[in-house]
């Protein structure tokens, strides 16, 4: 007597339970990798297992659309390069939108360092490992928070379901493209961080300026002692009047990024 696979519906197909098995750890293997690394989602101040259960519940929405562009059948070890293949894309596009998020650091980084402030360092909280700038610290939690207030992470999740019309499973991206992304997602974070500091560089041009024509005139004050508060305190002011205009255009830039996966 010869066995038959049990069979499951999804939606509309019925799909042998193996096959919907290796569907399934190809959906997760993406999506996974996506939730790990996407902003907001993926940080580390978020629970494990809450994470954990976004990516399968993530999973289990993605399966009908997803296992209509996987092969029915496919033999272990080509099973195997599909399942290595997902989480390099998953790989690729998550650390692709990562470097949005890193342009925050980036910024606090160079404010700091026009500021005065650069040996002000706190425990960074989305990886709770190492020390970055204070203020880059908190532009970070300010840029977290928006993302969630203004539900930019909705758009997060449809760029994962669109990344499978970007990049189609059971196929790995072909490194010229993946270099491509990943160049451009540098040279994105990188402008996007100079913008972000922009107000902050000029202000220190000027006022480093202004405290050299001062010191050749008055030759008997002490500028360090005197520049140096004065300089941490407009720049505060300027922090307080700028900061607004500086997570709009975060907040922009991160949905205009997502719009490049295919975000409708």
């Amino acid at each position: 007597m010869r066995l038959r696979p049990r069979r499951a519906s999804l939606g509309a197909m019925t799909i042998p339970i193996p096959d919907l098995a290796t569907a399934f750890m190809l959906v997760f293997a993406r999506v996974g990798t996506l939730v790990m690394l996407l902003p907001a989602i993926g940080e580390q101040l978020i629970p494990a297992r809450l994470r954990l259960g976004f990516a399968l519940l993530l999973t289990l929405t993605l399966l009908p659309l997803a296992s209509g562009l996987l092969p029915r059948t496919a033999a272990p070890d080509r099973a195997i390069a599909m399942l290595l293949g997902e989480v390099l894309v998953g790989l690729i596009l998550g650390l692709a939108t990562r470097m949005v998020l890193a342009a925050l650091q980036t910024a606090g980084a160079v404010i700091a360092q026009e500021l005065g402030l650069a040996s002000a360092l706190t425990v960074d909280p989305t990886t709770r490992s190492g020390q970055e700038a204070a203020i880059g610290n908190l532009l970070t939690l300010l840029g977290i928070t928006l993302v969630f207030a203004t539900d930019t992470h909705h758009l997060a999740i449809t760029a994962v379901r669109d990344s499978y019309a970007l990049l189609p499973p059971a196929s790995l991206p072909e490194a010229g493209d993946a270099a491509k992304l990943a160049v451009g997602a540098v040279g994105a974070a990188f402008a996007l961080a100079l913008k972000l500091a922009a107000p902050f560089i000029l202000f220190a041009f000027l006022f480093n300026l202004g405290l050299g024509v001062l010191s050749r005139l008055i030759p008997q004050i002490q500028v360090f002692f005197v520049g140096i508060p004065l300089s941490i305190l407009i720049g505060m002011l300027v922090l307080l009047v700028s900061v607004a205009a500086m997570m709009t255009l975060f907040v922009g830039d991160l949905g205009r990024f997502l719009q490049t996966f295919g975000v409708s």
